[in-house]
Formats: C-alpha cells, sequence, structure tokens
C-alpha cells in the first residue's frame, strides 16, 4: 500500500520521541502514519532503525495472544523522492476516546510518594491497586500479561508513557488502551549484518537473550532482566500471568504471519522467526517448567 497520496488530517498531532508522525484518512478511517527513525548516530550501519517492522510485528503477535493492541499495517510512503517504509496504526481515539497514559494516573494517587514517570515495580503494583478508573483484577492481570508478552518480544521501552487507559466522554466510561508503541521490540537497530551474526554465532543470540535488551520496569531499583526475573519467580501473578500466554503462544502461527509479510527481507524473516522462538524456548518456556 502507498499512503502518499491519502488525506492528510492537519489537525491531529501526536507525541512522542520514536520518529515522526503524522494522520491520514485511509479507506474511511483515521491512521497515524510512523515513520522510521532515523539509524544516525547509532550503533548500526542502517540508514534508518527497523522499529516500523517491529511495531507492526509486536502489534499483530498481541492481538495474535488475545491482548487488544493497535490494528497495523505496512506501507509505503513518499517524502520527495525517496520512497520510506511505513507502519499504518489505526487511531483508537478517532472515536472522541481520551487517552490517559500510566503516568498520568499515578499522579492521580495523592496518597503516593512517587512520581507518575517513576518505574519501580512495587510502585507500579501499589497504583495498580489503588486507582479506581477500571477494575484492579482485571488491570494487574492485563500489566502481567504484557510483561509476559514483552519478554518474548525483547520490549526495551515498555515505560509509563505508553500504556493507559481509553475515556470515552459520551457516556463517561473507561477501559483498558489497546496496547500501543511496539517499536522497541525485536532489536530496531539490528541491521542485517547483525542479524546474520546472531543466526549463525550462538553467543551472539545468547548475549540478546540472558544480557539484553531488558525491561523499562526497575526492580530493587535495576532495570529487570527478562530471563533472571521469570526464572526467579518470586511474583504470583506473574507466574500466571506466564501460565496463560504459554497456553496461547503458537509459534507456528506467529511464523506463517511473518512469512507473508512482503516488506520483509529473507534474512529479516529468518531473524525474526528465529529469535521469537528462541526468546520463547529459552526465557518463558524455561521459567514455567521451573515454576512446576
Amino acid at each position: 500500500m502507498n499512503f502518499t497520496q491519502c488525506k492528510r488530517i492537519l489537525a491531529k498531532a501526536y507525541s512522542g520521541a520514536n520518529g515522526k508522525k503524522i494522520a491520514i484518512e485511509y479507506n474511511g478511517k483515521q491512521y497515524m502514519l510512523k515513520f522510521p527513525p532515523s539509524g544516525k548516530n547509532k550503533p548500526t550501519d542502517l540508514s534508518y532503525t527497523n522499529s516500523c517492522f517491529s511495531e507492526h510485528i509486536g502489534s499483530t503477535i498481541f492481538n495474535m495472544l488475545g491482548i487488544d493492541a493497535q490494528k497495523t499495517m505496512l506501507g509505503t510512503y513518499f517524502v520527495g523522492n525517496k520512497e520510506k517504509i511505513v507502519c499504518a496504526c489505526e487511531d483508537f481515539t478517532a472515536d472522541g476516546s481520551i487517552l490517559y497514559d500510566f503516568c498520568s494516573i499515578k499522579n492521580t494517587i495523592i496518597d503516593s510518594e512517587h512520581e507518575g514517570a517513576g518505574t519501580e515495580l512495587d510502585d507500579l503494583l501499589e497504583t495498580i491497586e489503588k486507582q479506581q478508573f477500571v477494575n484492579p483484577e482485571t488491570l494487574l492481570d492485563h500489566f502481567w500479561n504484557v510483561f509476559i508478552v514483552d519478554a518474548l518480544l525483547g520490549n526495551f521501552d515498555r515505560h509509563n508513557g505508553n500504556w493507559g487507559f481509553l475515556y470515552q466522554p459520551a457516556n463517561d466510561s473507561t477501559r483498558i488502551a489497546p496496547v500501543f508503541d511496539c517499536g522497541s521490540c525485536l532489536l530496531p537497530q539490528a541491521d542485517e549484518k547483525v542479524m546474520v551474526k546472531v543466526l549463525q554465532n550462538v553467543d551472539e543470540l545468547n548475549a540478546r537473550i540472558y544480557r539484553f535488551p531488558t525491561s523499562a520496569i526497575h526492580y530493587n531499583g535495576k532495570k529487570i532482566n527478562y530471563y533472571d526475573f521469570l526464572t526467579l519467580m518470586n511474583d504470583e501473578n506473574c507466574g500466571n500471568a506466564l501460565e496463560r500466554m504459554i497456553k496461547r503462544i503458537d509459534l507456528n502461527e506467529i511464523n506463517a504471519f511473518i512469512d507473508q509479510e512482503e516488506y520483509l527481507s529473507p534474512i529479516q524473516k529468518e531473524f525474526y522467526k528465529y529469535y521469537i522462538s528462541a526468546r520463547y524456548e529459552k526465557i518463558l518456556k524455561n521459567a514455567f517448567k521451573k515454576s512446576k
């Protein structure tokens, strides 16, 4: 799909630091069109990062696993005479809903000493319990479900500003917002040279499984290492989410989805399938076995 000639919605703008974004209308619906951030001054040979691919693959896998996420598709857009691969994200606020991120929700907990941007796990769990926007138990399950899938996808940037709630003024209702901003999954700064190294060298793979990427959430003052945290499992609710998600993950279904994406090169397809499978086996499945 070429989105270049789509009508731009000039009265709509989007925040966030991960690449340029514009609002367009496509097939009667409003979309946020995400452009790939520049790879300049980053440790990669890419002229831009793969975050648009990460966004689409990550969001689609969340939906596959029964976690409501933004609907996305890949396409192209010409900027001058340069063709860019972009990710179109259906705008879930187009119906008049207002997005309140978790950072804002944390700031409503007036009997807490912690600020909205803080990502210490105990503080997040306290906010989930005390907030009055949605059912706390439902939100707690959602939080851990997302954490498990982020572990599968290697998301290093699920901070308080990129998840939250949707408020609908028309009927004064609030619900958990669809998962969005998955551009930091699946090693978005890895060019094809890095992908080939990971595919051919198990040490290169294991470094990206056991050492990094880490979660944006902190535990005892340090960013959570997904492997260590899940293997040492000391949170019952997290363990329950792991069991729920393990039952839903179908690697054959995920692989078939990746294979049909025409914008991905053969190396990218092989890498994404290999990397997701490795994280499933070495982190999620291994932690699940240890918990039994």
